[in-house]
């Protein structure tokens, strides 16, 4: 247990505090550990948990893209207009058009970022007005109801009726969760492309001495947060059966948060597949209990600005320790 905690501090400092609020919510509420909550804490966070992931990649890398949700809703809508276009689709090519789309999107915040060799979080803040602007402009504030029946109909991987007549159940964007989490512990934890990203985030120039490709770790991490965040953005319309151009404006501060307390550090070089799932439940978790306690919901915002602000202050200090730190060692 003390290897541990000194391998992954933050993850276990974290797993210590998420255990202690839910054995406070499960004394204070006798509704918060019933089988329906948990089912809907779930579907409720799935989306959240896919873009987490994208958004992981790029905190390793020791970029930072906030433009992701606002993509997110770029992607529902174009994508309504192809499948419209082709004459409804199937969730296969629903898949391969959001990854694509969500891939391009990424793909010009890298471009953008390695052309003007300007910080991420820059040239991202500029995307995510851009993305939106433009969104605003063209669907001039509507929303789409007419959407086809595969992508609306609600697929259940698990169903049960309790004894008084509720139902607890588990939709399709909780299993297209658990395909992203793994897709991506593969991408950074199983292959030398990962490895890479680590090295590329802890230290750049001692990774690009040693033959990474920058433009190469910027292509990969931004391109992956864009797919995550076209498929969230696809699972999303699932689940509200509707394209909604501003349903997803604001949501990005909370993925971030939820990110960085999970252990990545803003200054790239670190973060977990492990932390990252923390992370989104200790935000999900903390929302959901505020509710069921009938508290205000601008706590639960207080609380995110507070998570940030740890974040931004645990992040200036890992820079100070930077310069202290080994060179890490790319694998060939």
């Amino acid at each position: 247990m003390r290897d541990v905690f000194r391998t992954y501090p933050v993850e276990a400092r974290l797993s210590v505090v998420l255990l202690s609020v839910i054995a406070v919510l499960s004394v204070m509420t006798d509704t918060f550990l019933t089988l329906g909550n948990i089912t809907s804490l779930l579907n409720n966070n799935a989306v959240n948990l896919i873009w987490a992931v994208g958004l992981l990649v790029v905190l390793i890398t020791g970029g930072i893209d906030i433009s992701f949700a606002v993509a997110a809703s770029v992607v529902q809508y174009v994508a309504a207009q192809i499948f419209m276009a082709v004459g409804g689709g199937n969730w296969a090519i629903g898949f391969a058009i959001a990854a694509g789309l969500g891939i391009g999107l990424g793909l010009i915040n890298a471009l953008l970022i390695h052309g003007f060799r300007v910080i991420s979080i820059v040239i991202t803040i500029a995307t995510f007005n851009a993305f939106f602007g433009l969104l605003m402009f063209f669907t001039r504030g509507r929303n789409i109801y007419d959407l086809p029946d595969w992508w609306t109909n609600r697929v259940f991987i698990f169903e049960r009726q309790a004894a008084d007549g509720t139902w607890s159940e588990l939709n399709l964007s909780v299993a297209v969760m658990v395909a992203c989490v793994l897709a991506t512990w593969i991408l950074i934890r199983l292959t030398t492309l990962g490895r890479q990203l680590y090295a590329f985030g802890d230290n750049p120039e001692g990774a690009r001495r040693a033959g990474v490709n920058i433009w190469q770790m910027q292509v990969v991490a931004f391109g992956w947060c864009g797919m995550m965040a076209g498929i969230g953005g696809l699972m999303q319309v699932n689940i509200a059966q509707e394209v909604v151009p501003n349903a997803l404006y604001g949501r990005e501060l909370d993925v971030l948060a939820a990110v960085v307390l999970g252990g990545a550090r803003l200054g790239g070089g670190r973060g977990t597949i492990f932390g990252c799932i923390l992370g989104v439940m200790f935000v999900a978790i903390t929302q959901n209990g505020l509710n069921l306690l009938g508290i205000s919901p601008f706590a639960f915002q207080m609380i995110i600005g507070a998570a940030i602000l740890v974040a931004i202050s645990s992040s200036n200090l890992s820079f100070r320790l930077r310069g202290r730190a080994e060179p890490v060692e790319v694998a060939p």
